[in-house]
């Protein structure tokens, strides 16, 4: 297990932070446990892995920025069917094997 470097992680989150949401975060450190904007207390390695998925999420909106805008595709018609009211009904195939297979029993809720 290493070592987590306290004020690199802080700095790092922070960065992260601020490119994702555009402000700076409020880190309340107390006692070895860390809240982020009066948010859920977490550990220190915790933090850093929120800060990467930030990190990760700045990299991926960054490249849907360089992609053109997509094509719009016409709707596809639905194919699936609507099941009507009249036909098979698993609740009550199961229902029945149910009471088939054990007399007096009682179907689950």
């Amino acid at each position: 297990m290493s070592k987590l470097d306290k004020d690199k992680v802080i700095a790092d989150f922070t960065a992260a932070y601020e490119k994702a949401n555009g402000k700076s975060p409020d880190i309340e450190a107390k006692g070895g446990w860390y809240s982020v904007d009066g948010g859920k207390n977490m550990r220190l390695a915790q933090l850093k892995e929120m800060g990467d998925s930030f990190g990760d999420a700045g990299a991926s909106s960054a490249k849907k920025e360089k992609k053109a805008a997509p094509k719009k595709m016409a709707p596809k018609k639905s194919t699936a069917k609507k099941a009507s009211t009249k036909g098979f009904s698993v609740k009550a195939f199961w229902s029945d094997q149910i009471k088939d297979e054990n007399s007096g029993a009682i179907l689950p809720r």
